[in-house]
């Protein structure tokens, strides 16, 4: 049986982990297996938990243990489930499967047939793996269907924003209470926000009957950035999910210093200048806003105009 295996990308790292029963099923989820290696590599201690019954199927089974076996025991895969030393350097060796700061690695191995998302945390004393094997044809499709975000909408069925799935929503509860939830893409009009399963117009119903509010903490914003406040040379401090901002202790002698300040603190930082103009509009004006997403900006911070449709000749 031919396996290729490589990092996974970071969309792939959410299906190494648990799946609720909808997104289970869509993607073909069999179950997944817990295993924790031993230094020699003669044990290893595994359990598997069913979540679809009819995917378990006896061929699954019999490809799932070659599987298992050529991870652990055929050197084209680096030995990389023998034993806790290999798994360890196979990680090490594969840096671009790192995640949370190198205490997990996220893998993915394809057969003909299945995808299995491997999950390692070789730091500490926990050295266990986790293996999510999927239909492959399913869990593509389900992946693809997802590019397109998760629609948040109003009760009359506008759309008020989208975002991406796996990213994070703040849930305002009252003033100064909120919740953070992550939110997972199920269909175009379902989707799970902190584990809990909705149609869009039922959590929209929701917000309206709880007061509450719900905005966006789009990944792909950094938590805080520098900004100049508008109208003013004062450099500032804004954070995601928040209005308004914090004052600093930096200070420029002109509006042209101070963004030169702004551009150096925030390229030291991560923080490039689409994203700062997104966090800016976003204190200010909403995070829910077009504004407030930096894939609207160019590189320099300037918005992206509207692409204008050619009518032809029409009058």
């Amino acid at each position: 049986m031919d396996m290729t295996i490589r990092p996974a990308t970071p969309t792939e790292r959410l299906y190494a982990y648990e799946q609720s029963m909808q997104i289970a099923k869509r993607c073909g989820n069999p179950g997944y297996l817990w295993g924790a290696l031993d230094n020699s590599g003669t044990v290893f201690v595994n359990s598997w938990e069913t979540f679809v019954a009819s995917q378990n199927t006896p061929e699954f089974k019999a490809e799932f243990n070659t599987v298992l076996d050529m991870l652990r025991f055929d050197e084209r895969y680096g030995h990389a489930l023998k034993n806790r030393s290999t798994m360890i350097t196979y990680c090490l060796d594969h840096s671009q499967g790192s995640f949370r700061n190198g205490y997990e690695y996220a893998f993915r191995a394809d057969t003909q047939g299945y995808s299995y998302l491997i999950r390692c945390t070789p730091a500490g004393e926990d050295n266990h793996v986790y293996i999510y094997p999927y239909r492959r044809d399913c869990l593509d499709r389900h992946m693809k269907q997802a590019e397109k975000g998760i629609r948040f909408i109003t009760l009359d069925g506008k759309e008020k924003f989208r975002v991406q799935d796996g990213d994070m929503v703040r849930i305002m509860t009252g003033a100064e209470s909120h919740l953070d939830r992550m939110a997972r893409y199920v269909d175009d009009c379902h989707a799970e926000i902190g584990g809990s399963f909705y149609h869009i117009r039922e959590f929209a119903e929701w917000m309206e009957r709880s007061g509450s509010q719900v905005i966006p903490m789009r990944s792909t914003l950094p938590d805080n950035c520098y900004c100049v406040l508008p109208g003013s040379d004062e450099i500032i401090i804004v954070r995601k999910g928040e209005s308004g901002y914090y004052r600093t202790d930096k200070y420029g002698h002109d509006r042209a210093q101070a963004l030169a300040i702004v551009d150096e603190c925030n390229e030291i930082g991560g923080v490039s200048k689409a994203q700062a103009a997104a966090m800016l509009a976003g204190s200010m004006f909403g995070w829910h806003i077009p504004g407030a997403d930096p894939k609207n900006y160019d590189e320099q911070g300037k918005p992206i105009k509207p692409k204008q449709h050619d009518r032809g000749d029409a009058r």
